[in-house]
């Protein structure tokens, strides 16, 4: 996932529009209590829910009791109930001690838990049946909460890993994460001589309940780290809805599940075989619709009519015939095409069928095809990873798209279908080279245009044409990928050069001025030691290093020419200035000489210099530099390290927080400025703050400092474009899964028979 920061999002605020305090970066007794506060919020709230959980855990044991088929499985069972009962307080305190201990690990950097137990006291060992059972039972239920909770826990996986130092943080070691919960249970279980059975059931009753719980944690966890400025900017969806179906319900509960299904689906497992994964998303989406469909009580929108599947084809070549499409995109340009409006092509084909056959009969499946493209292309067109043209263009795939999944039923499902290919390679050639400010990068926008145009006016019933679109098509954007990471890695190894010069400019102005400020000098020490000789110390760090006798030296002048020019009243330190007068004179000139400095300059300087260090042996102070020429030779030193944004014009503490929020994203994220234009952050420097942005064609635009980029973003100038690894078919489909589960779960019981 990369749903990212927004420039454009609201600004953190309290109940009483005060903006939250932003405390990053972070003091190690700000991590420490924010990290209490986390801690204390899961616990109060999982105490809360182990409570309520041991009392239906009790009752279902009591259920089973009931239900048992000897006297001898009764009285264990009984057994079991009563030690739970005599162990409650002693359950709840080591499953919330548990769970409160991984809050301890994380601060130290310990913590990695893993299914099945990942404490530093398990032991390696070959795994029994029973053990097995249980690591499968866990397994199962962190998925289903992983899954329906993944954008809460990746935000708090952020800022968690803000709290961390910047380190990585996954599941395996974020405190508050599903199997932190699941593993707290197992270990407090161990308390007890709980059977493989009541284990199971255990189990079972828990993975409803973290569902609840994890609902409120992951919340107010999220809320309280925004509050306190960690990462306030970051971007998520809460889950709405019914999590997915548990997959540990006995056959006894499954009319239970089947209830929960009529009210909504889980998300197919995205760990799945894409192959595997999106024909049970299809599958899923095909149930939803019959769940829908049922409920609006007729198949057919308002105004349908019923056609056999024969005429609808028909109908469907008519409109992709009859020109209207394509006279639309012919001849217009860039910028001006209106979008194809979906709504009224279905009409039109409706229209088109009532026209020519008023008594047919269309098959259920077909209707779902016809709203499931067209909530293909209309999720297309609010993809925000699409220039508005792109979007507009491949709108009039609309009809020869609807005539593809009626021909070849495995569009949906088969991920290398043809059709699909080019879809995702048009979208994907569209969001890298086509930008919203009409700029377009290897004439694509024209190709992109002429392959629409030919389906258009091409495509019959044959989907090897379309094999051969996608064969021209691929073989274009090929070449165009290697040009462009070519010219990328070009761009991003030059920028790494001038950044390590900018790092070695920037640590020769920290050593000078460390040197320099709060003492009074004359002026021809501040120019000696903030122009030439600045020049001599990066020539030198860059060569030789900073452990080097070279590097050493030069900075030992820094420290003898200070030194030297300060009045001495001590014999010894006149003779000691007599002494290495000469010497000193002799490595500057030496030093100029190495990086070419310009001779006649150069000797004025160290006349200038001499004369000093003789003033001073008198124990005679030189005059001072103006405060206006100290001011102007500091400044241009600055301005030479890179050095002049971030040292002579405050920072906001916002603007200091989208600047650490910033160093979280990652190569590859694009931004839209102001006016559409489109760029992708190629490289980052963490030392000095610097983002090589790149155009579309990789060619390198700008090293924008963090903090001007953060200016840009808070000033609504910069966004950033959330962008996603999957392509646009899949995507596409999660979408509209979403979308239909929820107007699914909307329906409340028993409207589906009033419908009907």
């Amino acid at each position: 996932m990369s749903r990212l920061i927004r420039g454009d999002e609201d600004k953190t605020a309290d109940s009483s529009g005060e903006h939250a305090p932003l405390l990053l970066p972070l003091s190690n007794s700000a991590v420490v209590s924010h990290l209490k506060a986390c801690q204390s919020l899961a616990a109060d709230h999982s105490r809360d829910a182990f409570r309520q959980y041991l009392k239906v855990l009790d009752d279902a044991i009591s259920v089973e009791i009931d239900g048992a088929k000897s006297d001898q499985e009764a009285s264990e069972l009984a057994e079991v109930q009563r030690s739970i009962r005599q162990n409650r307080e002693e359950l709840e305190r080591y499953f919330t001690g548990y769970l409160s201990e991984g809050f301890v690990k994380f601060k130290k950097r310990e913590l990695q838990t893993s299914v099945g137990g990942g404490g530093e006291d398990d032991q390696l060992s070959l795994v029994d049946n029973e053990d097995l059972e249980e690591t499968i039972a866990i397994s199962s239920i962190t998925q289903r909460a992983d899954s329906y909770f993944a954008e809460p826990i990746w935000a708090l996986n952020q800022r968690f890993a803000v709290l961390n130092g910047g380190e990585h943080v996954t599941e395996a070691s974020n405190p508050t994460s599903p199997i932190q919960y699941c593993e707290s249970l197992r270990k407090a279980l161990k308390l007890l001589p709980v059977d493989q059975k009541v284990k199971q059931l255990a189990y079972r009753l828990y993975d409803d309940q973290l569902i609840a719980t994890l609902k409120t944690i992951t919340e107010e966890v999220n809320q309280y780290l925004k509050h306190e400025g960690v990462l306030p900017n970051l971007k998520y969806s809460t889950p709405t809805g019914s999590a997915p179906a548990s997959a540990l319900v006995a056959g006894e509960d499954a009319p239970a599940v089947e209830q929960q299904q009529m009210t909504g689906a889980g998300l197919p497992d995205p760990s799945l075989p894409p192959e595997e994964y999106q024909g049970s998303l299809v599958q899923a989406i095909r149930g939803l619709q019959s769940q829908l469909v049922g409920a609006a009580g007729s198949p057919l929108p308002p105004g349908g009519v019923m056609v056999s599947s024969d005429d609808l084809m028909g109908a469907l070549q008519a409109l992709q015939t009859s020109g209207a499409e394509s006279s639309s995109i012919e001849g217009v340009p860039q910028g001006q095409i209106v979008p194809l409006d979906i709504s009224e092509i279905v009409d039109r084909l409706h229209s088109q069928l009532q026209s020519e056959e008023s008594d047919g009969a269309v098959d259920k499946g077909d209707m779902q095809t016809i709203d499931l493209v067209g909530l293909l292309f209309e999720y297309m067109l609010n993809d925000e990873n699409l220039p508005d043209s792109v979007k507009a263009l491949l709108s009039y795939l609309h009809t020869p798209f609807l005539k593809i999944a009626f021909i070849d039923p495995g569009f949906f499902e088969q991920t290398e279908h043809p059709a699909r290919v080019l879809l995702n390679s048009l979208a994907e050639a569209g969001s890298r080279w086509v930008g919203n400010d009409g700029t377009c990068q290897y004439d694509m926008y024209t190709k992109i245009k002429d392959t629409v145009n030919r389906i258009l006016k091409e495509f019959d019933n044959d989907v090897k044409f379309i094999t051969e679109l996608l064969l021209e098509f691929s073989s274009y954007t090929k070449n165009i990928f290697r040009r462009q990471e070519l010219m990328e890695k070009r761009a991003t190894e030059k920028a790494q050069g001038e950044e390590k010069l900018r790092e070695v400019k920037l640590r020769v102005n920290d050593e000078v001025q460390g040197r320099t400020d709060g003492r009074e000098l004359p002026s021809a020490v501040l120019l000696f030691l903030l122009q030439p000789w600045s020049d001599y110390l990066s020539f030198a760090l860059l060569r030789y290093g900073e452990k080097s006798d070279k590097w050493g030296k030069a900075l030992a002048i820094v420290d003898d020419i200070l030194w030297c020019v300060e009045p001495k009243d001590a014999p010894a330190d006149k003779t000691r200035q007599l002494e290495i007068h000469d010497d000193l004179i002799a490595a500057i000139k030496s030093g100029f000489e190495t990086i070419g400095y310009d001779q006649a300059k150069g000797n004025k300087l160290v006349e200038a210099l001499s004369s000093l260090i003789k003033l001073a042996m008198q124990s005679k102070k030189a005059e001072p530099a103006p405060a206006p020429m100290r001011d102007k030779l500091e400044r241009i030193a600055a301005e030479k390290a890179g050095t002049k944004e971030a040292r002579n014009e405050n920072s906001t503490p916002e603007e200091k927080q989208m600047v650490e929020s910033l160093k979280m994203i990652e190569f590859g994220t694009w931004f839209e400025f102001e006016g559409g234009k489109r760029l992708k952050v190629a490289w980052y420097n963490a030392r000095t703050s610097h983002y090589m942005l790149v155009d579309q064609m990789g060619k390198r635009v700008d090293m924008m400092s963090g903090l001007n980029l953060a200016r840009q973003m808070i000033g609504s100038k910069a966004k950033i474009i959330s962008g996603s690894s999957k392509p646009f078919f899949e995507r596409a489909l999660e979408n509209i899964f979403h979308k239909l589960n929820e107007k699914a779960e909307a329906i409340k019981p028993g409207e589906e028979d009033e419908a009907s």
